[in-house]
């Protein structure tokens, strides 16, 4: 087999493995696995699968214009998330994640958006969208009918408590 060699010295296949076990379509590795044989035939050994499959997600969050149904599924479950757990963070019903999941309609752009920032958001340190967005969901059952702001002792404003 003829190997190349990648600028860090790492080898790269001479053609890349479709990488399909992670449910996409579109994933190709030109290293990081090796291919083995086992009693049922070949097999392929994939090495840190779990931050492969985060930076697949990055790249879904940060490069795709619009994310598939097979897209959102690995998503949502890269999140640990049950459909109910994310038609609940999404402001819908089950039904619906279910019918984009399943390529029976497109996840509309503020639903694509929001999951985006869910994913990113929840391995990051910095914010936890989730408890945000739980917050969000539970004021949407209230009606304030005022809001009510106090200028601080810095100059700024903040709501009256």
């Amino acid at each position: 087999m003829t190997r190349r060699y990648a600028v860090n010295g790492r080898k790269l296949a001479s053609k890349p493995y479709h990488y399909r076990e992670c449910g996409l379509d579109d994933v190709y590795l030109l290293n990081g696995y090796k291919r083995h044989k086992t009693p049922y035939g070949s097999g392929v050994a994939i090495e840190n699968m779990e931050n492969l499959h985060e930076a697949i997600a990055r790249s879904l969050c940060l490069t795709k214009a619009f994310l598939n149904g097979k897209e959102i599924r690995f998503l949502r479950k890269l999140m640990d998330l049950t459909q109910s757990d994310l038609s609940t963070f999404m402001g819908c019903d089950v039904q619906s994640v279910a019918r984009w999941e399943k390529g029976q309609s497109e996840i509309h752009g503020a639903a694509d958006r929001l999951l985006r920032i869910l994913y990113l958001g929840s391995r990051s340190s910095e914010i936890e969208p989730a408890d945000f967005i739980k917050k969000l969901t539970a004021l949407d059952a209230k009606i304030n009918d005022r809001q009510v702001f106090e200028e601080t002792d810095e100059g700024g404003w903040k709501q009256a408590a």
